[in-house]
């Protein structure tokens, strides 16, 4: 979005279909969703910041003529400086995909964490490629005798930020410090490989989470909302722009 030539927001298509937006006033907010009705288009959802969302949502409704309602709220990360829990649990860290076993153990964590939270998501070794957990470096937590304990991944870095998702624990091993252990090793890690900036999410919901990435050094940067509508795919209805 352009006023004067000078570039106020911004939108982008997000792997799973719908868009993410950059703080917006209410505005343009107002201006963008009636741009992109007009334009022809259907959206599943929009993630932003929580006035962003609430105001693009609320504009949507209105333009598109479908419903909206919040499906998560959460925390937006920043990561000050790495402060990793004392003491460091046994074990290690390494890459996802040493091991011939690696990718059916990622596919069953991400499932399992998709479940978690909700998300509406078929992983298997059909649709792994089509997935948003597929575009992503991964690292294991591993205990003493090469046990999978815990896993994070990390999107691929963009503009030098660099996201941490997914975190994911196995029920039967949490309250061991394996979640902060593996995160500092991909938070790390991504500073090594030239991030100016690691963020990741939590949901706000979620005091355990919320806490344990404070005590790693990561900065509350702002609140967060996704809200989903009616339709379910990003696409263009149209052939010619209206």
């Amino acid at each position: 979005m352009e006023q004067a030539g000078e570039v106020r927001g911004t939108f982008y298509h997000l792997p799973s279909g719908g868009i993410g937006l950059t703080p917006l006033s209410p505005a343009r907010a107002d201006a963008l969703a009636a741009r992109l009705a007009g334009l022809g288009y259907s959206l599943p959802y929009v993630s932003a910041d929580r006035d962003t969302a609430a105001a693009f949502a609320k504009a949507w409704q209105r333009y598109a003529g479908v419903g909206a309602a919040v499906r998560v709220r959460l925390c937006l990360y920043r990561l000050g400086e790495l402060t990793p829990s004392r003491p460091v649990p046994a074990g290690r860290g390494r890459s996802v995909g040493e091991h011939s076993g690696d990718r059916n153990q990622l596919m069953q964590w991400c499932r399992e964490f998709a479940a978690d939270v909700e998300e509406d998501v078929t992983i298997d070794a059909g649709t792994w490629a089509g997935t948003r957990f597929a575009r992503k470096r991964y690292t294991f937590w591993e205990s003493p005798d090469g046990v999978p304990v815990s896993m994070a991944g990390v999107n691929p870095m963009l503009a030098g930020v660099a996201q941490v998702d997914p975190v994911y624990t196995p029920a039967r091993f949490r309250g061991r410090g394996y979640a902060g252990a593996v995160t500092v090793e991909v938070s790390r890690a991504a500073l090594a490989t030239g991030a100016e900036s690691v963020v990741l999410f939590t949901n706000a919901a979620n005091a355990t989470s919320n806490a344990l990435y404070q005590r790693l050094g990561y900065v509350r940067v702002t609140d967060w909302a996704v809200y989903d509508f009616a339709t379910y795919e990003f696409t263009r209805l149209g052939s010619d722009d209206r």
